[in-house]
């Protein structure tokens, strides 16, 4: 048999190919699994359903929902990018998943990117439901999109090196112990469902530096007041997403 004959020809497929692959496998990985599904969708409209309805916060003047559904938006990254990326991650890195990955055909930093888009495909999921919900509810949204997109693009860069950089370096119930806290504490205090104005004002001005208040209070400026490109929270997200991911890259441990 002369060469050249084979089909398929012996070999790696090309990277773009390999990297979509491993994209699906990962998304639905991450939308078979009850518990993720359940944190990274169910949690976040519940929660819009439950405050958008009943008034148990105070919200300011306007429909509750008008306040709310910007912040649910910023959860839904929070709880794929960060909380169901470092969980999932870190057990991947436990049963030695990730350093089969590492020795196949696909570069390390290709499978991070595989990951990063899988978060990505399922956050796009969660915005059209929530919005869905959301506009049932009333919402009202105002602004401009790209501004939305710029906002959630930053905001995910810097809640996945978080995660990744949490998942890389810290065992995996250690990771799934903190992942879940930090959500629970952003939850309360990223100025998600509670506004930021309800804390003392030293405390205001620290909570507004984290990721998740930069990320809700810059999409709630925009889809609730109509603002222009909100400079401020983006360059809050664009360090968050420097550090984060710099740090991830360094310290990330395969093994």
């Amino acid at each position: 048999m002369s060469a050249g004959t084979y089909a398929p020809r012996p070999g790696a497929a090309p990277l773009s190919r390999m990297i979509a692959a491993q994209t699906a496998l990962e998304t639905r990985m991450l939308l078979r699994n009850g518990e993720q599904l359940l944190l990274t969708v169910i949690i976040p409209a519940l929660l819009l359903v439950l405050f958008g309805s009943v008034d148990i916060v105070d919200t300011g003047s306007g429909d509750p929902v008008d306040f709310l559904a910007p912040g649910i938006l910023a959860l839904a990254v929070l709880s794929t990018a960060f909380t169901g990326q470092a969980i999932a991650t870190g057990f991947e890195r436990r049963y030695g998943v990730l350093k089969r990955l590492g020795a196949s055909p696909l570069p390390r930093w290709a499978l991070m990117t595989s990951k990063t888009l899988s978060v990505l495909v399922t956050e796009v999921l969660q915005v059209v439901l929530l919005t869905v919900i959301a506009f049932a509810l009333g919402w009202s949204p105002h602004g401009n999109p790209l501004s939305v997109v710029l906002l959630l693009v930053l905001g995910t860069a810097a809640f996945s090196g978080l995660g990744l950089l949490m998942a890389g370096t810290l065992k995996a119930e250690a990771t799934l112990a903190a992942a879940n806290l930090v959500f629970l504490l952003l939850l309360v205090g990223g100025g998600v469902i509670v506004p930021m104005e309800k804390f003392p004002d030293a405390v205001a001005s620290v909570l507004g530096l984290l990721p998740i208040a930069a990320l809700s209070d810059g999409l709630r400026d925009v889809l609730q007041h109509g603002a222009g490109v909100p400079w401020g929270d983006l360059g809050i997200l664009a360090v968050w997403s420097v550090l984060g991911l710099g740090a991830a890259a360094k310290f990330f441990r395969w093994e």
